[in-house]
């Protein structure tokens, strides 16, 4: 593995406070490839054979409803991980994973992943801790979804801003995504993203460029959820 991508996975929180030699053994065979914007990485009902390391870039994860409609159940970014499920369960995937943006993906082989779990507890803490956020984020989206249009973009932007925020000194930055995506996260109609985006922003809650979605106060923004 290159010197640089070996320092992503390193840097990765899920490797975090692990002992050197677990995750040099864990990562020997891990492969790390580049792939575009809009590339389709993993399809519903693909077999678990590998655990994937974001290392650069996002990708959204999605599924269908009854009714044939593409639904984004979440945005993963650098240092995220996915396919963890299926590699434990030994199932089919259940969902598709598709790239937003030129995106760096470390594989792993699922029985390399499945080992660190079985002989590092810390590892164990990791997934474990993996999976509580992501419930807590899910039970969280279920609660505003009877909520008002204005509650529930905000939300999503700090549903994002949780999982994939980056701090800086104008306030936290969450990549500014299609509003399509955002529509789908919220369950909202598209213009109706549209709309709110704009008061918000219009209130300095958001300030939007080409690429980045910047959120000057996450406590001003929180006090729009009602």
């Amino acid at each position: 593995m290159e010197d640089r991508n070996h320092n992503l996975i390193r840097s990765t929180p899920f490797f975090k406070g692990l002992p050197e030699g677990s995750v040099e053994k864990a990562t020997a065979h891990l492969v790390t490839r580049n792939h575009p914007a809009n590339q389709v990485i993993l399809l519903e009902n693909d077999w678990g054979s590998s655990v994937y390391f974001i290392l650069e870039g996002w990708v959204k994860i999605r599924t269908y409803n009854l009714e044939g409609k593409e639904v984004t159940l979440n945005i993963l970014g650098k240092g995220e991980i996915f396919g963890e499920m299926a590699a434990l369960d030994e199932v089919p995937r259940s969902t598709d994973v598709i790239t937003l943006a030129p995106t760096i993906i470390g594989n792993m082989p699922a029985q390399d992943f499945v080992q660190l779990i079985y002989s590092e507890p810390m590892a164990g803490v990791r997934l474990a801790q993996l999976m509580g956020r992501r419930l807590r984020q899910v039970n969280r989206r279920l609660r505003l979804r009877e909520s008002d249009s204005m509650s529930r973009v905000a939300d999503t932007i700090l549903f994002l801003a949780d999982g994939q925020g980056k701090q800086t000194t104008e306030g936290v930055e969450i990549p500014n995504l299609p509003h399509r995506e955002l529509s789908s996260l919220s369950g909202l109609a598209r213009e109706t993203v549209t709309r709110v985006l704009t008061k918000l922003e219009k209130k300095g809650l958001i300030k939007r460029d080409q690429d980045i979605l910047r959120i000057p106060d996450i406590n001003a923004l929180e006090k729009m959820i009602v």
